[in-house]
């Protein structure tokens, strides 16, 4: 079977809902991400066979944005790009998708990239195009329609993770422990310079971001309990046990073998591999869980890990996974998660990919694994070695 390779694995700054980043679009996100992908690969635009960018909040952006990305990331017009919408799993998706087009021998070298700028998710206007004869249209929030509710569960996301937290008895103070903690580890790992070498610069008309913009210092567990809910008053989930709204972008270069043997490149690491699930949407935030019982039985064994990077949609679902799987905590999200970084939903899970790598190389770790879960009901997840 065709080995393959991460090339380089690269991201920009996570910027805040309406912060430093808010007038560039996903797009100008995602060509930062790219260029800067290839450029640490050694690989020339002309020596990709295709594009595949995750974007999960697409209304506003234009046809096919990973298309976009790859012609003004210099790639020739002549390598096709298509744009995959997987709701949290997009980013991640682009991956195993990459990887399923190498192992298939229809490409040597994939950019798999994902994007998000939801300060530039538009609001709509239902039934306008062909008239309102009398009345008040009102405005729907394209995140809302597009993203916070799951019109099969009929539930906002975080009332999903609600029903969670009730079933498996986890309080409002595991919650703000976790988010605490989350926070707690972003703030070192910055100070740290941790996150350095995964991050490329972006450019804004105000000036340069290199920083992300998420974290807040001096987090503790009993600040967050002054929080309100925001899903009902007998509920537990708050602004700060939940991930961020934010905007970035998150690229890799996937390559076979035999191009790495052809060039001379040393890869940042292997996948090895990936697997997509999928479970009753009221119970979405289990969605890792059932990723990672379809992985080989070796795979399932979680202390077989070194580092592993789950997404913290919300503090009550990373626990619920817990509760399910006994995750080895003292090796996820070492550096802090969602709910301190924030979850540019398109990008988080190549995001994810490019934090586990970069860590890996850091700590000269040989296996890892990246995990979501995803909105609508499925969960993804993929193994890599170095």
């Amino acid at each position: 079977m065709q080995e393959i390779a991460i090339a380089s694995a690269v991201r920009t700054p996570i910027g805040r809902f309406g912060g430093a980043l808010c007038r560039l679009t996903a797009v100008d996100l995602g060509v930062v991400a790219v260029k800067e992908a290839l450029r640490r690969a050694g690989i020339e635009p002309g020596e990709v066979d295709l594009v595949i960018v995750g974007l999960a909040r697409q209304a506003g952006c234009g046809p096919n944005p990973a298309r976009q990305i790859g012609v003004r990331s210099g790639i020739p017009p002549e390598v096709p790009a298509y744009t995959l919408n997987q709701a949290c799993a997009s980013g991640l998706a682009s991956i195993v998708q990459a990887a399923q087009n190498i192992r298939l021998q229809e490409a040597d070298v994939v950019v798999a990239a994902g994007a998000e700028s939801m300060s530039n998710v538009p609001y709509l206007l239902d039934s306008v195009r062909f008239g309102t004869r009398l009345g008040h249209r009102p405005l729907i929030d394209g995140m809302y329609r597009d993203g916070f509710v799951c019109p099969m569960a009929r539930m906002v996301m975080g009332e999903t993770v609600e029903v969670l937290a009730r079933e498996y008895s986890i309080s409002r103070e595991e919650q703000d422990a976790f988010a605490a903690s989350s926070q707690q580890k972003a703030e070192k790992a910055m100070a740290e310079g941790r996150f350095d070498a995964e991050i490329v610069a972006v450019e804004t008309p105000e000036g340069k971001l290199s920083r992300d913009e998420h974290p807040r210092g001096g987090v503790t567990a009993e600040g967050l309990l002054r929080l309100k809910p925001v899903f009902s008053g007998e509920g537990t989930i708050t602004a700060g046990n939940a991930s961020g709204i934010t905007d970035g972008a998150s690229a890799t270069v996937v390559v076979s073998q035999r191009f790495l043997e052809k060039k001379g490149l040393r890869p940042l690491a292997r996948y090895r591999s990936g697997k997509i699930a999928g479970l009753d949407p009221v119970r979405m935030g289990l969605g890792p869980v059932m990723a990672v019982r379809q992985l080989d039985s070796g795979d399932q064994r979680l202390e077989s890990f070194d580092l592993i990077e789950l997404n913290e949609a919300f503090a009550a679902q990373v626990l619920a996974c817990d509760r399910e799987m006994s995750l080895p905590m003292d090796r996820v999200n070492v550096n802090g998660g969602a709910i301190a970084l924030g979850h540019p939903i398109g990008c988080t899970g190549n995001r994810i990919v490019t934090t586990l790598l970069h860590e890996m190389a850091r700590r000269d770790a040989h296996r890892g694994l990246a995990t979501l879960c995803v909105s609508g009901g499925l969960g993804i997840c993929a193994v890599f070695e170095r």
